[in-house]
């Protein structure tokens, strides 16, 4: 579970990275945001590896928070895109 947390923000933080140059050199990156969102990237990392190494001896633990955050995440989307559908 450690391992596929860490793959997952090697990913995420790989693929932001290749879209942030490929925009920035197209010019249309709004630098301000993109500080914000790779702040809030390397603290929502260092929580979340924080976090990951303190449950590893808890493995059930571990599971019920990382699938309770993916809820979180998909129920946060699914209300975002009903309003932007007007439902």
């Amino acid at each position: 579970m450690i391992a596929a947390i860490g793959s997952s923000l090697v990913s995420v933080g790989t693929f932001g990275l290749m879209t942030a140059i490929s925009y920035s050199s197209s010019g249309l990156v709004n630098w301000w945001i993109m500080f914000e969102f790779v702040g809030g990237g390397v603290v929502g990392g260092t929580v979340g590896a924080w976090l990951a190494a303190r449950l590893s001896k808890q493995q059930r633990t571990l599971h019920y928070v990382f699938s309770g955050v993916v809820m979180l995440v998909a129920s946060y989307m699914l209300i975002i895109n009903a309003k932007a559908l007007d439902w």
